[in-house]
Parts: structure tokens; sequence; C-alpha cells
């Protein structure tokens, strides 16, 4: 993790930045990321239908754009199959990142499924820690989050500095619509988690997903009966910009 504070002039940079691309179309947002950061820029999926239209549009202009997956070991099959899917139709490698335990031996150590007793532990152990150790070798990292999606993302910028992980952050999608990532998947063929059409529209790890009913939000199959609500990748500090 990058352990430096941002300075004011960055911070400033940033903000500027962000004014600047609120109207830009997404494709824009990624290209200037691009341009300002590789190759000390990567992209993090879940292979969520944002995640799939980000890669869809690196593959047109930077597929040397790293890409890494945060493998908690507790993914369903049908999110790691679109790694293959990915490297078949753009060939462009998905990194996946994973914890030093595998399963069985995280659940060993601590007694069990640890994402029964203290979901926010095991989001952190399998999932967060992972990101600790790939932004030490990054300068910005891009997310596929959208403001409409909960109220912890609403005040998302599309260009700001992620304390939790000491990066600058870009969020191309931000002011995307749902309609407007199915429409892009539609008019493009991209490929998506075949689970979306069985009641996932929010696909995290099996253990802690399932399946909404109709006129839920969707990410209410996330973490459900709890108050927890993000694995904590994109939950806004109160101190980030």
């Amino acid at each position: 993790m990058n352990a430096h504070p941002p300075t004011d002039t960055l911070l400033d940079e940033l903000q500027q930045a962000s004014a600047a691309l609120e109207s830009a179309a997404p494709l824009e947002i990624l290209q200037w990321a691009v341009e300002q950061y590789a190759p000390n820029f990567a992209m993090a999926t879940a292979f969520g239908p944002e995640g799939m239209t980000m890669i869809y549009m690196l593959s047109q202009f930077a597929p040397e754009t790293p890409i890494f997956n945060l493998d908690t070991g507790y993914q369903f099959q049908e999110t790691l199959d679109l790694r293959d899917q990915v490297k078949s139709r753009y060939g462009m490698d998905v990194r996946l990142a994973k914890p030093a335990l595998d399963v069985a031996q995280y659940e060993d150590l601590n007694g069990g499924p640890v994402y029964k007793s203290n979901p926010s532990q095991c989001c952190y152990d399998r999932k967060l820690s992972l990101l600790e150790q790939v932004a030490s070798e990054l300068q910005c990292w891009s997310s596929a989050i959208r403001r409409d999606q909960s109220p912890d993302r609403a005040t998302a910028p599309i260009v700001g500095w992620d304390t939790k992980f000491g990066l600058i952050k870009v969020s191309p999608l931000a002011n995307s619509t749902k309609a407007d990532i199915w429409k892009m998947i539609t008019d493009n063929n991209i490929p998506y988690n075949p689970l979306h059409d069985k009641g996932y529209p929010s696909i995290g790890c099996w253990p802690c997903t399932r399946k909404i009913s109709l006129g839920e939000d969707e990410r209410a199959g996330r973490w459900s009966g709890t108050a927890k609500t993000e694995c904590g990748l994109h939950s806004i500090d109160k101190n980030e910009n």
C-alpha cells in the first residue's frame, strides 16, 4: 500500500480532472486514465456486467492494460469461467490475485467459515488485503461501480483519491445506468455471467449472495439479512476525496 498521503496539489488536480470528466463518456474516461497513468494503471474486476463492458472497451484501444480479479476462493464457478471467455474473446489475461491460505486452510485456522461469524473480517482477509498487495505496484486503479447502485456509491467521484489503498481511483461508469450497461452488452455481444439471467443482478462470493425478488434493490442479495452492504472496496471513507 502507498504509505505517502496525497499532497494538496494532487488532490486539487484530481478534483479538477473529475469535474472536467463529469460529462464524458466511459470510453473517454478510460482513455484518459490510460494516457495519464499507464503502465501503473490497472483495472479490478469481479466479472460483473459493468466490468465486462470495461474489459471490452479496453480491448479496443489498450488490451495490454493489467486486469486483476480478487479471487477469494468463494467465487461462483460461473464467475471464474468468464476469465476464460475474456482470454478467448479478447486475448486478454486476467490475473487472479489469491490469498496465501486456501479456503480449507483459512476455515481450519479460524474454526469454521468466517463469512458466517464475521463477514466483514472475511471480506478483509479474502479480498481487501489482496488489493492492498496489488496497490503497491500501481499509481491508479479503475473500478466499475455506478452511482445509482447504492447510497454508499452515490457520491463516488469520476476521479478521486482512494484513502484505503493509497491510490488514485477512476470510476468511468459512475454516471452510467443499468440500462446503459446492458445496452452496451447487447450491442457488442459482450459475454456476461449466466447467473444474471437467473435472478442474480449483483454477484459476489457464493455464501453471501442470493437471488433477489421482484422489486428488490439490485444489491439486496448481497449479505442478505445483515446490515452489511459493501465488501469495503468501494465504501466511501469520510476522508476520501
